[in-house]
C-alpha cells in the first residue's frame, strides 16, 4: 500500500504493478497544482522511460539559466542543451504518472489518508471517507508533512525543513530561469516557467528568523526590481520542504519492517537547489527493487542503497551550502560565469542535475577560479568525505 500520489509514489506504483504485485494507492488529492518549480532533469526524465510517455507531458523545455544580482542589475546566462532541463505543470506531471498507475492495474483509493493503526499485528490506514486498509507493506510518498514518517518513525523537525513562498505568474512564461542567491535569508530567489506562467520564490531554512510575510515581501520585491512577471495575475503559495543537515543523511530512518518512504517522506532532497523530483523517481525504482527482490530484509536492502546512493551526495551538498549562500559569493559566481567558459560548464551541469557533489570542488579547482572555490569550500563546518 502507497500513501501519496506524486511522481514517487506512482512510480513505485507503477513498477511494483508490472511486477506482479497488488498495489493500492492512497491520494485524495488530484487533480491538484502543488506547489513547486517544477523542474525536471534529463536524469529525472531517463528514470521514467518504460514507466510512462514522457512525451504527453506539457512543459517547457529550458534554453538558459539566468543568474542575476537585480539590485545592481548585473546577470549572466549560462545556456543549456535541449532535454537537460524542463519544467512542468506538477498538475500535468503527476496527473499523468498517476493515471498511468491506473492504467498498470493499480487500486486508486480517492480519499486522503487519515490515521495508520495497528490491528492484530497488522498496521491499518484509515481514510477519510470511512474505509480501512490493511496490507503487509506500507509506503509513505506523501510529502514533507508524511503521514507514514510521523506515524511509524518521527516527523521532520524546523531544523530539518524549508519554507518555501512564493507566487503563480500567470499568462507569462519564457524558456529560461532565473536565479538569484542571496545571503539574508541564506538561499535563492528563483522564476521557473511553466506552460502559461511563472512559479516564482524564496527558500528559507525554518528555524532561521524569518517569518513568511518577510519571504513574501522579499519576493515581490524581486519581482518589482527584476520586472518579472509584470502585468501577471499573482497567485500566493507556501509549502515546506526537507532540508537536512549534512549528520542526518546517514542516519536518517527511511525504512523499517513493514514500511518505507521516498521522495520528500525520506528526506530526500537537494540541500542547496531544493531540488527533489529526480531523488524521489530514484528512491521509488530503489524501493521496487527492494520489494521484488528475492528473500527477506527488503528495508535493509532498501535504506542501505538510499544512504550510499543519495544520501552521500545530498550530505555532500549539505556541508557546501553555507558556501553558496555566503555573502559575496554571489558576485564573485556572476564574474566567473562573465569571464569563464568552464564555470558556465560547471554551473550548466549543476543546474541539469548531471554534476555530483563529490568532485565539485576539484572541477571548481582546475578553472582556477580559486576565489570562488575559497568561498565554497571554507564555509562554517565544511569536511570533505
Amino acid at each position: 500500500m502507497i500513501i501519496g500520489g506524486g511522481p514517487s509514489g506512482s512510480l513505485l506504483a507503477i513498477r511494483l504493478a508490472r511486477a506482479g504485485a497488488r498495489v493500492t494507492l492512497i491520494d485524495g488529492s488530484h487533480p491538484r497544482e502543488k506547489p513547486c518549480g517544477g523542474g525536471v532533469t534529463g536524469r529525472a526524465l531517463e528514470l521514467l522511460a518504460g514507466s510512462v510517455e514522457t512525451g504527453s507531458i506539457a512543459s517547457v523545455s529550458i534554453a538558459r539559466a539566468r543568474f542575476v544580482n537585480a539590485s545592481l542589475q548585473r546577470s549572466a546566462a549560462v545556456g543549456l542543451t535541449s532535454g537537460d532541463l524542463v519544467v512542468a505543470s506538477r498538475r500535468d506531471l503527476d496527473g499523468v504518472l498517476y493515471r498511468s498507475a491506473g492504467d498498470a492495474g493499480v487500486q486508486l483509493v480517492t480519499s486522503r489518508a487519515t490515521d495508520i493503526i495497528e490491528e492484530s499485528g497488522r498496521r491499518v490506514v484509515a481514510t477519510a471517507d470511512g474505509r480501512r486498509f490493511a496490507a503487509g507493506w506500507i509506503v509513505g510518498a506523501d510529502g514533507a508533512n508524511s503521514l507514514v514518517r510521523r506515524r511509524v518513525a518521527a516527523p521532520f523537525t524546523r531544523r530539518q525543513l524549508s519554507i518555501a513562498t512564493g507566487v503563480y505568474a500567470h499568462g507569462v512564461s519564457s524558456q529560461e530561469i532565473v536565479i538569484e542567491m542571496v545571503a539574508d535569508p541564506p538561499g535563492y530567489l528563483w522564476s521557473f516557467p511553466r506552460p502559461g506562467h511563472l512559479a516564482v520564490g524564496v527558500c528559507a531554512q525554518a528555524e532561521a528568523s524569518v517569518t513568511v510575510d518577510r519571504l513574501k515581501t522579499i519576493v515581490h520585491g524581486w519581482l518589482d526590481t527584476t520586472g518579472l512577471g509584470r502585468n501577471a495575475r499573482l497567485q500566493a503559495y507556501s509549502w515546506p520542504i526537507p532540508s537536512l543537515p549534512a549528520a542526518d543523511f546517514s542516519t536518517l530512518p527511511v525504512a523499517g519492517p513493514g514500511w518505507m518512504t521516498v521522495g520528500d517522506a525520506a528526506g530526500l532532497v537537494d540541500p542547496i537547489t531544493r531540488e527533489g523530483i529526480f531523488f524521489a523517481l530514484q528512491s521509488a525504482r530503489l524501493a521496487a527493487d527492494a520489494l521484488t527482490a528475492p528473500g527477506g530484509d527488503a528495508w535493509r536492502g532498501y535504506q542501505d542503497r538510499v544512504r550510499e546512493e543519495i544520501g552521500r551526495d545530498l550530505a555532500r551538498a549539505a556541508r557546501y551550502k553555507a558556501g553558496f549562500f555566503r555573502p559575496g559569493f554571489a558576485g564573485l559566481l556572476l564574474t566567473a560565469l562573465a569571464s569563464s567558459p568552464a564555470v558556465c560548464e560547471i554551473m550548466a551541469d549543476l543546474v541539469a542535475g548531471t554534476q555530483s557533489y563529490r568532485d565539485l570542488k576539484w572541477r571548481l579547482l582546475r578553472t582556477f577560479e580559486i576565489g570562488l572555490a575559497w568561498k565554497v569550500m571554507t564555509a562554517p563546518l565544511y569536511r570533505d568525505r
